[in-house]
C-alpha cells in the first residue's frame, strides 16, 4: 500500500473535540499551517492550508489533556484527502491527516512532560504481576559455548563451564 506520511508544524485552530464510540477514544482538531516567503526582499505569510487531524486511543486522550486551541504544535501522520458534495452541488475537499504523533512545537514555547497512567491496568496490578515474576523459579535456559554452539545436555548435566 502506497500512503504518503507528513509531518508539519502550525498552530491548533479549534478546540479538540473528543468522542469514545465503543469504548475506542478519538479526537479531531484543526490545525493551519503557514509558509513564511522571501518576496521582495522581505518576509511575508504564505496561504495558509487547513488540516483536520484524527487521533485515536492513547494518544488521543493525550491530546485532549494536553493540547488547547492556539497552541503551537508538530504533527505527523498519514495524508489523506476527504471530498464531499455541499449542498450547492459543489465538490469539496479537506486534507486530513490520521497522526501517528503529535507534540507542541518548542521552537514556540516550553512544555513539560507527565507520563501516562493507562486506565486498564492500575499500577498496583502491575507490581503485583512483577512481584510474582521475581518469585517464580528460574527457567533452566539452553546453554551455549563460546562460539554460539549449544552445550550437549551430557556436559549440561556434569556441569561443565564451557559456556
Amino acid at each position: 500500500m502506497n500512503d504518503t506520511f507528513v509531518t508539519l508544524h502550525g498552530w491548533v485552530g479549534s478546540d479538540v473535540t473528543f468522542r469514545d464510540p465503543h469504548g475506542v477514544s478519538v479526537a479531531n482538531l484543526r490545525v493551519a499551517s503557514t509558509p513564511r516567503l522571501k518576496r521582495d526582499g522581505r518576509w511575508v505569510d504564505g496561504d495558509t492550508t487547513w488540516y483536520s487531524v484524527t487521533v485515536w486511543r492513547q494518544l488521543a486522550d493525550n491530546v485532549r489533556g494536553s493540547i488547547r486551541k492556539g497552541d503551537p504544535v508538530i504533527v505527523h501522520g498519514r495524508l489523506r484527502t476527504d471530498s464531499w458534495e455541499r449542498g450547492d452541488g459543489q465538490v469539496s475537499h479537506t486534507l486530513c491527516i490520521d497522526a501517528s504523533m503529535v507534540g507542541h512545537d518548542l521552537t514556540r514555547g516550553t512544555s513539560t512532560f507527565q507520563r501516562s497512567v493507562r486506565a486498564d491496568r492500575p499500577e498496583s496490578e502491575v507490581d503485583a504481576e512483577a512481584d510474582a515474576l521475581s518469585r517464580e523459579q528460574p527457567v533452566d535456559l539452553e546453554r551455549f559455548d563460546s562460539f554460539g554452539n549449544p552445550v550437549p545436555d551430557a556436559e549440561r548435566a556434569a556441569g561443565s563451564t564451557a559456556a
